[in-house]
C-alpha cells in the first residue's frame, strides 16, 4: 500500500510540475548609453567672455574628459554672428547628428531636427530637454527657476531654430570675446519656465555681458555641451 501511495504522489507532483506556469520573464535592463549632452556644472567665470567659440569647445571638453567622457569630441551650443567678413556659425550646425543621451542615459534628442522641432510632428512633440533631465556632466541637476540662485539662463547666442541672428543687433556678446556691461547674449531656460518664454535655447537677451550682469539675468554663464560624434 505504502509503495502504491509513493508512486501516485510521485505522479501527481510530476504532473504538478509540468503544469506549472513558468516564472515571468525578467525585463532586461536598457543598455548604459554614452554621456552625449550636459549643462557645464561651472561657467568660465569670466561673463560671456568665453574666449570665442575656441574657449568654450575646450571649457566643454575638459569638463567632458573630467567625467570620463573625453573620448568624445565636444562643442558649445553657441551661434555666432557675421564679422569682420567672417560668416555667421548656427549652433546647430557644430553639434553632430545625435542622438544624445545626458549623464542617466536618458535620451535628450534623437537628431538636429527632433532638438529644434524642424517638422510640425517633431515641434508638437517637443525634445525631451527639460529640469529632470538636462543635467551636467556630473550627473547633477541645475538650479532653476524657484531656487535660490535661480541659474536657468543658459548662454546660446541663437534663434529658437538653433541658427545665427542675421540682424545689426549684438547677440553674442560680440561673439563671446566680452564681459563689460554692455552688450548681450541671447539666453535659453534649462527648465522651461519663466519669463514669459520656456524655449530651452532662445528664451531672452542677458542684462549685459559681465559675469555679474548674467548672475542678476537669472543665470551663471553656464553652456550646453554636445557630443559631435
Amino acid at each position: 500500500m505504502k509503495k502504491h501511495t509513493f508512486i501516485v504522489c510521485t505522479l501527481l507532483l510530476n504532473l504538478s510540475s509540468a503544469f506549472a506556469a513558468d516564472p515571468p520573464p525578467v525585463p532586461a535592463k536598457p543598455p548604459v548609453q554614452p554621456l552625449g549632452f550636459f549643462i557645464t556644472s561651472t561657467a568660465i567665470g569670466n561673463g560671456a567672455d568665453l574666449g570665442g567659440l575656441q574657449g568654450a569647445d575646450a571649457h566643454c571638453q575638459k569638463l567632458a574628459t573630467d567625467a570620463g567622457a573625453g573620448n568624445r569630441i565636444w562643442h558649445a551650443y553657441l551661434s555666432t554672428q557675421a564679422v569682420n567678413g567672417q560668416a555667421a556659425v548656427n549652433a546647430r550646425d557644430r553639434i553632430g547628428s545625435g542622438p544624445w543621451y545626458n549623464a542617466r542615459s536618458i535620451k535628450v534628442a534623437n537628431n538636429v531636427a527632433d532638438l529644434h522641432g524642424d517638422t510640425l510632428d517633431s515641434a508638437r512633440l517637443g525634445n525631451n530637454l527639460s529640469r529632470t533631465t538636462a543635467l551636467t556632466e556630473k550627473n547633477e541637476n541645475i538650479k532653476g527657476a524657484g531656487d535660490t540662485p535661480n541659474q536657468h539662463d543658459i548662454i546660446t547666442g541663437s534663434q529658437p531654430d538653433g541658427r545665427a541672428y542675421a540682424d545689426a543687433a549684438d547677440h553674442t556678446c560680440k561673439n563671446y570675446t566680452i564681459s563689460s556691461a554692455d552688450g548681450s547674449t541671447q539666453l535659453g531656460h534649462f527648465d522651461r519656465t519663466g519669463g514669459g518664454n520656456t524655449s530651452w535655447n532662445s528664451a531672452h537677451p542677458s542684462r549685459g555681458c559681465g559675469q555679474d550682469n548674467l548672475v542678476k539675468t537669472g543665470g551663471a554663464g553656464l553652456l550646453y555641451c554636445f557630443a559631435t560624434n
